[in-house]
């Protein structure tokens, strides 16, 4: 369901500019991103948990608030994000 440390360290050194590097948006939506993608087959599941479904559509919106304000920062980065991810179609 959530991330292991592991999976986060390896977020972190791929999108980060350093190891201990988690403050950037890269990271931060690259954790989201794999958070999301970790609970879509849980809620797909169990229809009726909307807790999760709560949790899930938070995810959801500060993941869209940090690409939002990437875009307006760097737009380069925004696009180089949304196509390693795959976000948007």
């Amino acid at each position: 369901m959530s991330l292991t440390k592991e999976q986060k360290l390896e977020l972190i050194k791929k999108y980060g500019a350093g190891p201990n590097d988690s403050g950037r948006p890269e990271v931060q939506i690259a954790i989201l991103t794999a958070h999301i993608n970790s609970l879509t087959p849980h809620l797909d599941l169990n229809k009726k948990d909307h807790h999760g479904r709560l949790g899930l559509l938070k995810l959801v919106g500060k993941r869209r608030r940090l690409l939002e304000y990437l875009m307006r920062k760097d737009i380069e980065r925004y696009r180089k994000i949304i196509q390693e991810l795959d976000i948007r179609k």
